[in-house]
């Protein structure tokens, strides 16, 4: 057997991952959700303020909820209680709320100078972008939540989206009605997304009575 030895090789590059929180990001507790909505009302950030409450109550996937336009919400002068979009990712309907007080939001952005003539709800000020794109929409959450003292590597977009779903989760139990509300395919997928444990599938499970 030869005694060649061969030279040893050290990789150089840093793992993709250094310094960086991986896996599901949190969602945000109702405290946060209200410390950073009024910050934004302070601040008078009538376009940021509509921007989160509508990631908040649609729970749209960010690549949706920046593709709306003003007609997909409104009905005249008045914004839609209920609205249905398609799905990129699935190119299914999924149909979500709009609460009261976040319809005054929207028609506050909406009703504003910055946006006459604009058919996108969140245009982008850059000339060649129709609309907002993720990557400033990611840096708009960074900020925000950076805002109230959270650290931005453990949260994301996919916060807002989670946020009420993981509420409703947490108050009912129905892992269905999230299923439907998030417009997965399938509950696992809404198992995984919302992170749900084995002690909370024993909790619903004794809660059913054969």
């Amino acid at each position: 057997m030869s005694n060649v030895k061969l030279p040893v090789v050290h990789n150089t590059r840093s793992p993709w991952n250094k310094g960086r929180s991986v896996g599901q990001k949190r969602p945000l507790l109702p405290k946060q959700v209200w410390a950073i909505r009024t910050r934004l009302e302070l601040a008078g950030n009538r376009r940021d303020l509509a921007l989160f409450n509508l990631a908040i109550d649609s729970k749209l996937r960010g690549c949706d909820l920046l593709r709306l336009k003003v007609v997909d919400l409104f009905v005249g002068n008045c914004v839609r209680d209920r609205v249905t979009v398609i799905a990129s990712k699935t190119q299914k309907p999924v149909q979500f709320e709009v609460s009261e007080n976040i319809r005054q939001t929207i028609r506050d952005w909406v009703c504003s100078s910055n946006m006459k003539g604009c058919v996108n709800l969140f245009p982008s000020r850059l000339h060649d972008r129709p609309f907002l794109s993720t990557r400033q929409y990611a840096r708009i959450v960074r900020d925000w939540v950076a805002g109230i003292g959270l650290d931005p590597r453990n949260y994301g977009t996919h916060s807002l989206r989670r946020t009420k779903a993981a509420l409703i989760y947490r108050k009912t139990g129905n892992l269905r009605a999230v299923q439907l509300l998030l417009g997965h395919a399938k509950v696992d997928s809404t198992v995984r997304y919302l992170g749900v444990e084995l002690d909370d599938a024993l909790c619903i499970a004794e809660q059913i009575d054969i």
